[in-house]
């Protein structure tokens, strides 16, 4: 498989590049934080990404979507992170898809986050890191299930229509296998959600459940055989932050190679210095790697190869250590200005911040892939 974009691909970049770029580019994340907008994101947006069929993009056109894969999804993703637009595309239209397929809630949910009028979040972490554990409880109760526990870390938790629970129907926290994937919209009674502010400004809720009573309808694929569509959901998820990383990682490169070829010194314009040009060619090289794995993985989940799994956590790996190194070399080559509010480049650190530790960091998806070599 070639790593590159083929023409289809590169004509869909072009595409939401410029859309992406003119609706949403840095400074409307700006605006919305110095609002402190309660929300998290623009709902116009996201309607405004439905209507360019973005938001149906990895759903069949049988069902009504456009009907691409995992490369097409973060060729968007990758557009997001560089303009750094808050958005529920990740966790809606590509996390919740991949869980929802070939599920009785597809019908129910895909029709809406096709239209942008679903927003979907993911209750899956229970801990200050992102761990395999599943703690939360779903114990029989009549015709349904009583959800007991919390989880945290909820992207959009607070608003959203849709929330894909992972709880634990039987076995210990640590098991493999016990675990049910659940959909439960916002209303359910006896749910709380408590937004909390995170380091680049985007909200996450802890969601504490109550007693949250839902029917067996509300099951994602099996009873205690929701580690399959938890898999799917995680690969997909993993995958697409890697492709946001590899965004937010070529934005803050740019925007300093930019500034190393306007900025002088005592006359003389920075991005001369020897020094500076090694750095900005080492960056270069390893935003390419990462690049090169992201978009490996992205072509094994479409292919469904046994391999999509290591290939995933490679890429999130690698994603997170070239992107923590374009926004530290990124702030380290703007000099003291690169500390201020006014330069955009601090942003980029705190996204990547954050999305290196979503669904996991680099630490442990080394440990991941080590355990699977037999490690």
């Amino acid at each position: 498989m070639p790593l590159f974009l083929n023409e289809d691909q590169t004509a869909l970049q072009d595409t939401i590049r410029d859309f992406v770029g003119e609706q949403a580019p840095v400074s409307h994340m700006r605006g919305l934080r110095d609002a402190k907008d309660a929300t998290g994101f623009s709902r116009d947006l996201w309607k405004s990404f439905a209507e360019m069929g973005f938001t149906g993009l990895l759903i069949g056109e049988d069902e009504g979507g456009l009907g691409l894969g995992h490369v097409e999804a973060g060729v968007v993703l990758e557009e997001i992170g560089r303009n750094l637009s808050p958005s529920p595309f990740l966790t809606t239209a590509v996390a919740a898809v991949e869980a929802l397929k070939g599920t009785a809630h597809a019908a129910r949910w895909f029709p809406s986050i096709i239209a942008g009028d679903t927003v979907a979040a993911l209750a899956i972490d229970e801990a200050a890191k992102h761990r395999d554990s599943v703690g939360l409880t779903a114990e029989r109760s009549g015709n349904g299930f009583k959800l007991t526990g919390k989880k945290q870390f909820v992207t959009h938790g607070h608003v959203a229509d849709l929330l894909i629970v992972a709880a634990r129907t039987a076995g210990s926290a640590d098991d493999a296998e016990g675990v049910t994937l659940f959909a439960i919209p916002k209303d359910a009674a006896n749910l709380t959600a408590t937004p909390e502010r995170l380091a680049d400004a985007s909200l996450a809720a802890r969601l504490e459940f109550d007693g949250v009573e839902v029917d067996a309808d509300a099951v994602i694929g099996d009873v205690d055989g929701g580690r399959s569509p938890l898999d799917r959901l995680l690969r997909a998820g993993r995958t697409g932050a890697s492709a946001e990383l590899l965004g937010v990682g070529g934005g803050a490169m740019d925007m300093t190679v930019g500034y190393l070829k306007q900025r002088k010194q005592f006359g003389t314009l920075i991005g001369s210095f020897q020094a500076l040009q090694h750095r900005a060619a080492h960056l270069y090289s390893e935003m390419e790697v990462a690049r090169a794995a992201v978009l490996k993985a992205q072509q094994l989940l479409d292919l469904d190869s046994p391999h999509a799994d290591t290939a995933v956590s490679v890429a999130k790996a690698m994603t997170a250590l070239a992107t923590t190194l374009s926004v530290q070399e990124g702030v380290q080559m703007h000099g003291g200005i690169g500390m201020t509010d006014e330069y955009d480049i601090g942003f980029y650190m705190k996204r990547a911040r954050v999305l290196a530790e979503m669904f996991g960091d680099a630490n442990f998806h080394a440990d991941k892939v080590a355990r699977a070599a037999g490690y």
